[in-house]
C-alpha cells in the first residue's frame, strides 16, 4: 500500500469519527460522544486497514485519556485481562501442534472417519475445520484445510463448495469452546469485569454443542446438494505419530482432563476451584520445558499473536468505556422498550441485530460494545444477563454473507473459487438459519441451564 493510499484512509477515518462526533453531540454527552467519534475511527482503520491492526488496538490507550473518556490506567489494564492469558496459552498449544505436524494427521484421521463420496468429503471437510477451530485459531484452521481441499478435485463448483464449507465450519466450530474464538473470550472478560460467575470449560462445551452440530449438519447437507454426479478422489494416508507429535497430543490430553475434573456440576461437585487462565497458560508454558521441550522461544516467538492480543485489550477498553460513560445505559433505556415482548422475540431481535451488524464490521468490537449495554438491560428488566450475552456472543461468530465478516470468510474468497455473489447466496440462508437455531436452543435449553 502506498502512502497517499494510507493516508486517504486514515483520513476517512477522521472524517467518519468527526461524522460520528456531529451527530452524537446533539443527544449525547461530551465524553459519550467523543467515545463513539473514537470507536468510529477504530473501527474504520481495522476495517480499511489504514494503519496495521496492532496500532489501531492501542489506541485506547491513548484516545480515551485524551478525550476524558477513560484515565490511562483504567484504559491500559485491560491489555492485562486474564482472559488475554488463557488466549496466549491455547495459542502456545496451538503452535506445538502446527509444529509438530499433529493438525495433519488428526485433519486427516478426522477426513477419514466419512464416506469417501462427495458429501461424506464436504461433511468430512465442515465438522473438522469446526472441532479443529475450537482449539486452534479459526484463521490458522481454514489455511491448513484450504489448500488440501483445493487439491482434492479439479472441478470449480466442487472447489467452491469445499472452500465455503471450510469457512463456515471454522466459524460454526469456533463457539464449541471458550477459546475457540475471540467474541467468546471477551465475553468471559466482561463478565468477569461485572462480577458475573463465569461460565465453567465444559459447561460452556455442553450448552452450545447442540446447536455446533446442528449446524454442522444442516451446512454440510446445504452446501452438497445438486452435487450427485460429481466425484472426488481423497488420498488420506498418514505416518504413525512421531515422539514430538505424541509429547504435544499428551499435553493437550492432560489439559482437557484437567479442565473437566475443575468444572463444577451443580449442586453435586465444587471442581477444583482452579484458574482456567492459569491452567491453559501453564499448558502452553510446559511445552518450552523438558522432557518436552516442543517450543523454543527465539524459534516461536514470531508466531504468537501478540495483535490478537492487543486487539482483545482494544475490545475490553471499549467495553469499560461503554459502561463508565454511561453510554450503555443510555443504549440499554431505548433496548428495554424491547423487552416487554415474549422472550422469545426480544432474543430474536437481539440476534438479528448482532448477526447482521457483523457482517460489516469487526465483530470483536461489535461484541465489546454490545456486551455491557446487553448487560444493562437485563438490570433494568429481569431477563437473565447470561443469557442474552451468549446469544449475542454466538451471533457475532455466526456472519456468513460477506468476506469482510470473519477471517474465514475472507480467506476462502482469496481462494478464487468463490464469489461474493456466491458468499452472500449461502451466507444469507445460514444468517437466518443461524438466528432461528441459536434462539431456539437458547430458549429451549440455555434457559434451564443458566
Amino acid at each position: 500500500m502506498s502512502m497517499a493510499e494510507q493516508t486517504k484512509k486514515i483520513l476517512l477515518a477522521l472524517f467518519l469519527g468527526l461524522i460520528a462526533f456531529i451527530a452524537m453531540i446533539t443527544f449525547f454527552t461530551l465524553p459519550q460522544s467523543l467515545m463513539v467519534a473514537a470507536i468510529v475511527l477504530m473501527v474504520t482503520l481495522w476495517t480499511n486497514e489504514g494503519l496495521p491492526l496492532a496500532v489501531v488496538s492501542l489506541l485506547p490507550i491513548v484516545l480515551f485519556p485524551a478525550s476524558g473518556v477513560l484515565s490511562t490506567r483504567e484504559a491500559a489494564v485491560n491489555y492485562a485481562n486474564p482472559i488475554i492469558y488463557l488466549f496466549l496459552g491455547g495459542f502456545l498449544i496451538a503452535i506445538a501442534v502446527e509444529k509438530t505436524g499433529l493438525h495433519k494427521i488428526i485433519a486427516n484421521k478426522m477426513l477419514g472417519l466419512f464416506p469417501s463420496s462427495t458429501r461424506g468429503i464436504i461433511f468430512a471437510l465442515i465438522i473438522t475445520s469446526g472441532l479443529l477451530s475450537s482449539v486452534l485459531s479459526n484463521t490458522t484452521t481454514t489455511l491448513l484445510l484450504l489448500p488440501i481441499a483445493l487439491f482434492l478435485t479439479e472441478d470449480v463448483k466442487l472447489k467452491m463448495r469445499l472452500a465455503l464449507g471450510i469457512a463456515y465450519g471454522a466459524s460454526i466450530g469456533g463457539i464449541l469452546t471458550p477459546i475457540g474464538t475471540p467474541p467468546n473470550l471477551i465475553l468471559m472478560g466482561i463478565m468477569e469485569e461485572l462480577g458475573m460467575e463465569a461460565i465453567p470449560f465444559a459447561q460452556w462445551m455442553y450448552m452450545v454443542a447442540p446447536l455446533v452440530f446442528i449446524m454442522f449438519i444442516v451446512v454440510g447437507f446445504i452446501m452438497s446438494l445438486g452435487l450427485k454426479d460429481v466425484h472426488i478422489e481423497a488420498d488420506l494416508t498418514t505416518e504413525p505419530l512421531n515422539g514430538d507429535q505424541k509429547k504435544v497430543l499428551y499435553v493437550i490430553g492432560g489439559l482437557i482432563v484437567l479442565l473437566l475434573v475443575n468444572a463444577p456440576i451443580k449442586p453435586y461437585y465444587g471442581g477444583l476451584g482452579l484458574s482456567e487462565p492459569g491452567i491453559l497458560l501453564a499448558a502452553g508454558l510446559i511445552l518450552f520445558a523438558p522432557p518436552f521441550s516442543i517450543l523454543n522461544w527465539m524459534d516461536d516467538k514470531d508466531n504468537i499473536p501478540y495483535r490478537i492480543m492487543f486487539l482483545f485489550g482494544a475490545g475490553f477498553a471499549i467495553a469499560a468505556a461503554f459502561t463508565k460513560t454511561g453510554m450503555a445505559s443510555e443504549i440499554a433505556s431505548h433496548l428495554v422498550t424491547f423487552s416487554n415482548m415474549p422472550i422469545l422475540l426480544f432474543l430474536l431481535i437481539i440476534a438479528a441485530m448482532v448477526t447482521f451488524t457483523t457482517e460489516i464490521t469487526s465483530n470483536t468490537a461489535l461484541i465489546s460494545i454490545m456486551l455491557p449495554i446487553l448487560f444493562k438491560v437485563a438490570e433494568q428488566t429481569g431477563i437473565d444477563a447470561t443469557l442474552i450475552m451468549m446469544v449475542a456472543t454466538v451471533c457475532a461468530s455466526y456472519a456468513f454473507m460477506l468476506p469482510i465478516a470473519t477471517p474465514p470468510n475472507a480467506i476462502a474468497m482469496s481462494s478464487g473459487v468463490v464469489s461474493i455473489k456466491t458468499m452472500a447466496t449461502y451466507g444469507i440462508v445460514f444468517n437466518i438459519l443461524g438466528i432461528l437455531l441459536i434462539v431456539s436452543v437458547a430458549k429451549t435449553f440455555w434457559i434451564g441451564i443458566l
